[in-house]
């Protein structure tokens, strides 16, 4: 069974070519999926420049004739040297998996077969086919956890010789992850927004790829936990404009209050102090966001916290009976709890 796993991927990048003939690189990140299969072909040692030594393919070309990959795969180059079939966007097609299934248990010869797909469960018909092969390795690719994302900012900033400051590191991290390729792509962008600067800040972050909608709930959400009603009319106009939904406020002063909820819960029945259930039940807070949440677990009691979750889920309820009164609706109840925090 040949399997790495995604943390060990680096080590097996930066070996010398590459002993597997057929490999499948697959998983739900498919930015991640495409760079990992490009350094894997550029280890072949197949031109990738050499039309007669590269074929792509898609999944879908082998439609009702699957013979073609082993066809393909037995090919020799048209000038002798290594051959490279990319196939992409494979699935658990009965077709390709048989195909596979033989081509495995032959001798490739001077080919190689590098294997495109997405999100394949444990125990599919494809990732069963390669990992239980001698000759053949699977690489799956999952979305970046902190590690990965660290791994990815340090990498791209510091090719562009950029420091970055931790406030804006930490934004960083929150924003990106969901998708490699998405990922590097607005690290690049926010490189060539500093380039010459020399330092990344959080204001950099926040201009150059931050998410205006997102950051003008956050700003809202720290608006009602603060009891500044100024600034939460501030904040409502920017989504408002933004054309996205109010609800989003309403549900993240919910989330905040559950949050709430669990620290205060461990402050009055189990005695521990403010700092200590922020430190347990409060991880993930972004540092410029601590103040106002401390605040507010200094000030919300458990009563008043539940009795606010319950409102302001009432008022989510309402906002979908009546579509059309939604900001009307969302700003008053959200003006509330703005005023008894205050």
């Amino acid at each position: 069974m040949a399997q790495i796993k995604t943390h060990e991927f680096a080590g097996f990048i930066r070996r010398e070519g590459t002993p597997y003939r057929i490999i499948l690189v697959y998983g739900p990140d498919r930015g991640l999926v495409s760079e990992r299969a490009a350094q894997i072909a550029a280890k072949t040692g197949v031109d990738l420049k050499d039309d007669f030594a590269v074929l792509k393919l898609e999944a879908s070309d082998l439609s009702g004739d699957p013979g073609r990959l082993a066809d393909e795969f037995g090919a020799i180059s048209l000038f002798g040297g290594e051959r490279l079939v990319w196939l992409k966007n494979a699935g658990n097609d009965r077709g390709l998996v048989q195909a596979l299934t033989a081509l495995a248990e032959t001798d490739p010869g001077s080919s190689h077969l590098l294997i495109e797909a997405g999100d394949l469960k444990k125990g599919s018909a494809l990732r069963k086919t390669i990992e239980n092969a001698r000759s053949t390795l699977a690489v799956p690719c999952y979305a970046d956890d902190a590690r990965g994302v660290q791994a990815l900012i340090d990498e791209e900033l510091g090719a562009a010789k950029l420091v970055i400051q931790n406030d804006a590191r930490q934004r960083l991290t929150q924003l990106l992850g969901g998708d490699r390729l998405a990922s590097r792509n607005e690290l690049k962008k926010l490189a060539l927004y500093c380039h010459g600067t020399g330092t990344v800040t959080d204001d950099d972050v926040i201009e150059a790829i931050g998410d205006v909608a997102a950051l003008s709930v956050d700003d809202a959400v720290d608006a009602v936990f603060s009891g500044d009603p100024v600034r939460l009319e501030a904040a409502l106009e920017r989504i408002l404009a933004s054309k996205t939904s109010v609800f989003l406020v309403l549900r993240s002063c919910i989330m905040q209050f559950e949050q709430l909820d669990a620290m205060r819960s461990l402050v009055e029945n189990h005695g521990r102090q403010p700092a200590q259930a922020m430190n347990e039940k409060g991880r993930g807070i972004h540092f410029k966001r601590k103040p106002v949440v401390e605040r507010a677990l200094h000030h919300w009691r458990l009563a008043a916290i539940n009795r606010e979750m319950r409102r302001l889920s009432d008022a989510v309820l309402e906002t979908r009976r009546r579509p059309l009164l939604e900001a009307s609706i969302a700003r008053q109840a959200l003006l509330r709890t703005c005023l008894l925090s205050r």
